[in-house]
């Protein structure tokens, strides 16, 4: 929901008496900001308004706690340090006051919506992720440069104005909470602004649906879960939220997604390779390699590790930064934009298996070589049905092949090819995770109630009748595909992982193959 109150005026009516029950519209505050809608309560207990500052006629949030006094001083501490911090990217505090039996803070009012709001409607495309990522980063490097932790980095407290300004809220450090943590929570708001899921385990406890994951709990990479997200871009949010891994230091990371950020969507550089981290006790030297050529694929192994023999190292620092910052408030933040009341997390879904997901914990299916087959619908000759088997024996090493072809599309003879899997009843499936031979491939899953048998006829019908389970993947440029678009109120039976399109290899004369090395299937038993 849109924030109101831009360049609301204060109310022309006699100011009320101050009374310390509960506040009400119209009602001043320190003589100075008049209440004008209250917005929510926060997990605290606190209560979070729209204001107006009747002096300067501009509009505030309004933050009030009862009671003031000892209780409130960690609030109104934390917001001093708070408005020392000039930031564009961090939200201004303007004022903190304690009045015994209340206390308050006032602070800037942001006209927007949380990143929270936003993502319920839609993930974010990844240009625009990579933007906000970086204005998220850039805020965090301006605290920790003051020493200061932030320590409530969510889609909460990413708030993002009409005018496209993306700023942070709400801090609240405590001692569990260090800079990495912050950092970490970076990449938290990368996966989720591309997925529309937060990772729990990784990032911090959250009434948002978790991030998807596989049987064995293992988060599932945004590229798993949705096409179109570059491998850069996916490695590296997927390296933020690994723990065995040393973290960069929020400057290094905000001058990367600065980089990333001012490339767009294509991020090739002429003069310098791609940043990346070193994994040293800290993670926070940044090196280029490969000066003068263009950027690479990069494979996840290369952020993990550095090679020897880099072009050079870049020393990334922040100066000019004022004073510190410290915790503001408590709790899951307060949002100075409107409340997401009317955003839940998805519908149906279990917040500690991620949506779409079931309740309780999934488990690979037992699937033998007689659940699974190869689909060939005409005009297919039907002479690539053997080794089906291979996808369901647990060893990646070996899968089934169909022909090479001269064109990705099975040499425009048929509208591609699949396998077929029975599950022997109607299950509840939360995941099915495909294994291929090559990158390139495009390919689907579907589902059906029937088989109606081995032969041409029957996967013409099968092809024609079965639907698609969540979005294709287009030429896909990595080889493990995962998908996870499954309704938790629906049981499946039959599955069938189609491939539309063959990816070019250098075999010769028939160069457009991929072979399916495993396919599993999780869910409840």
């Amino acid at each position: 929901m849109t924030q109101v109150g831009e360049g609301q005026e204060a109310s022309e009516s006699a100011p009320q008496v101050m009374t310390f029950g509960a506040p009400t519209v119209g009602e001043i505050l320190a003589e100075r900001y008049e209440l004008a809608e209250h917005i929510n309560n926060d997990s605290a207990g606190r209560q979070v308004w729209r204001g107006v500052d009747v002096v300067l006629r501009r509009p505030v949030a309004v933050v009030l706690r009862y009671p003031g006094g000892d209780s409130a001083m960690e609030m109104l501490q934390a917001a001093v340090a708070a408005s020392r911090v000039i930031h564009p990217s961090l939200v201004g505090v303007y004022d903190a006051i304690d009045e015994a039996e209340r206390a308050y803070v006032v602070r800037e009012w942001v006209d927007g919506e949380s990143l929270r709001e936003i993502v319920a409607e839609e993930p974010l495309d990844p240009t625009r992720t990579t933007t906000v990522a970086h204005s998220v980063a850039d805020a965090v490097a301006a605290m920790h440069a003051t020493g200061m932790v932030h320590g409530n980095i969510h889609p909460g407290t990413v708030l993002i104005g009409d005018d496209g300004r993306v700023v942070l809220a709400d801090a609240r450090a405590d001692n569990a909470d260090t800079q990495d943590t912050d950092v970490r929570a970076i990449g938290g708001i990368l996966y989720f602004a591309l997925t529309g899921h937060w990772p729990h385990t990784e990032a911090g406890r959250s009434a948002l649906p978790d991030a998807v994951r596989d049987a064995s709990g293992a988060v599932a990479a945004p590229r798993q879960i949705r096409a179109g997200v570059p491998a850069y871009l996916d490695d590296l949010t997927m390296d933020l939220l690994d723990s065995r891994l040393a973290l960069p230091a929020a400057d290094v990371l905000a001058a990367e997604l600065g980089r990333l950020d001012s490339a767009g969507d294509e991020p090739y550089y002429e003069e310098a390779g791609p940043l990346r981290f070193l994994s040293g006790p800290r993670g926070d030297v940044a090196a280029t390699v490969d000066a003068g050529v263009g950027r690479p694929e990069p494979q996840r192994a290369t952020i993990r590790k550095i090679a020897a023999g880099v072009a050079g190292l870049l020393a990334i620092a922040v100066a000019g930064l004022l004073f510190g910052i410290s915790a503001l408030g408590d709790g899951d933040g307060d949002n100075t934009a409107a409340p997401p009341s009317n955003a839940p997390a998805t519908s149906g879904s279990d917040p500690t298996t991620g949506g779409g997901a079931v309740a309780g914990k999934p488990q690979n299916f037992t699937i033998s070589a007689n659940q699974v087959r190869i689909v060939d619908p005409p005009d297919g000759d039907r002479q690539e049905l053997e080794g089906a088997d291979k996808v369901v024996d647990g060893n990646e090493n070996t899968g089934w092949e169909p022909n090479g072809y001269r064109t990705a599309d099975f040499g425009n003879r048929k509208p591609g090819m699949g396998i077929l899997i029975d599950l022997g009843q109607p299950r509840t499936v939360s995941s099915v995770q495909v294994t291929l031979s090559d990158s390139g491939a495009s390919a689907e899953l579907r589902a059906g109630t029937t088989d109606p048998g081995s032969s041409a006829a029957g996967d013409e019908q099968i092809v024609k009748s079965y639907k698609r389970v969540g979005d294709p993947f287009e030429a896909f440029d990595a080889t493990k595909m995962s998908f996870t678009d499954f309704d938790p109120d629906q049981k499946y039976q039959y599955l069938l992982f189609f491939i539309t399109e063959l990816p070019e290899t250098s075999d010769g004369q028939w160069p457009f193959k991929v072979g399916v090395q495993e396919i599993v299937v999780a869910g409840l038993s």
